[in-house]
């Protein structure tokens, strides 16, 4: 009669132990999974921002991108992600003059300009004028 009341409290015993671990181990899972879906978010707005290379126009870029707040340039301007403000390119500029442009070209900003460099993407918070 001892033997089976030994073994039944090793057995609670056991199975009380075990519950936080298992509790654990599932939470752990569901932080896997968001983690997951965070990384492959990530890795998307990286392929899309990946995308915009030297040569290309302004107009070329604004599909994804937009200008922030900040002192800027028609050669020079800080843009953000469309999805995520935080996400930030500083992206420079070779100008193409236009016909009415009357001496003001530096000023006003073309779509047709040519993108000369691009940085990397980076974090930041927003930037409010």
């Amino acid at each position: 009669m001892w033997k089976p009341a030994c073994v039944l409290m090793v057995v609670l015993v056991t199975a009380v132990a075990g519950f936080p671990a298992q509790e654990a181990a599932i939470e752990a899972h569901g932080r896997s999974q968001i983690d997951q879906e965070h990384t492959k978010w990530i890795d998307h707005v990286m392929r899309t921002i990946s995308t915009i290379k030297p040569g290309m126009t302004r107009k070329d870029l604004l599909g994804m991108l937009t200008g922030e707040g900040g002192i800027s340039t028609r050669t020079q301007r800080r843009y953000v992600y469309k999805h995520c403000p935080y996400i930030k390119l500083d992206v420079e500029f070779s100008p193409t003059e236009q016909p009415d442009d009357a001496g003001q070209a530096e000023y006003y900003e073309s779509p047709d300009d040519k993108i000369v460099k691009i940085s990397r993407p980076y974090l930041e918070y927003s930037i409010m004028d």
